[in-house]
């Protein structure tokens, strides 16, 4: 364990270990509802307006983004959460990174960042395939989404704790019977909801991807 450390936070692995340790910490800020699993995420649907007079520049920028969104399409990103997408190539990038540098005996910072560049792209690729079967997952996700299993105007019951700024967890039950668990936040700055509350789904934030709930009392 302690040879794993020492060569974890050796020159030639500092860049993979930093970029592990921010994977790390993203998810665990998810895990306790401080951010949404799609707070980072980034979209391939980009338009670009050219104004008149200057027709060349936005060809020319045109192209570019076009070249952009086609290069992250390749590689998945947009249609699932980058931090998903990082994630597979954090872990194998670092990994990799430690088996090499030890099996060449490197302890140097300079050869460390050369073995980075076919590394990276290696992990890249991998990352590429590993989120195969999560395009489709989001895609089915999406798609029910579209597909009339909307929550609005009905009533939750509130799983983890959430306030205006905090995403939380609630669930609420559809027409077929079966329950939908939503990521929340509350509509008001100053609302507080709790485990076990009951709450009204009264919109939904597209910009940071969750519903908006009130407190609601029954009677």
């Amino acid at each position: 364990m302690t040879e794993l450390l020492h060569a974890a936070v050796s020159p030639p692995n500092l860049l993979p270990t930093a970029l592990l340790v921010f994977v790390l910490l993203y998810w665990l800020t998810v895990i306790v509802g401080l951010l949404d699993f799609k707070t980072l995420d980034i979209s391939t649907n980009h338009d670009f307006d050219g104004t008149h007079g200057d027709h060349v520049s936005a060809d020319h920028a045109g192209v570019g983004v076009s070249w952009l969104n086609n290069a992250l399409a390749f590689f998945n990103l947009g249609r699932v959460p980058l931090m998903v997408f990082l994630s597979f190539v954090a872990l194998p990038l670092w990994v990799a990174s430690i088996l090499l540098n030890y099996y060449l005996g490197n302890e140097a910072l300079l050869p460390g960042l050369l073995l980075l560049v076919p590394l990276f792209i290696g992990s890249l690729l991998l990352a590429k395939v590993l989120t195969l079967p999560f395009v489709h997952l989001f895609a089915a996700l999406e798609k029910s989404h579209d597909s009339g299993a909307q929550p609005l105007g009905k009533v939750c019951l509130v799983l983890l704790p959430t306030s205006h700024e905090r995403l939380g967890q609630a669930s609420v039950r559809l027409l077929n019977g079966a329950p939908l668990v939503l990521n929340v936040r509350a509509a008001s700055i100053t609302s507080e909801l709790c485990k076990g509350d009951s709450a009204l789904v009264i919109d939904y934030d597209k910009e940071r991807r969750c519903y908006l709930i009130e407190p609601y009392d029954a009677v």
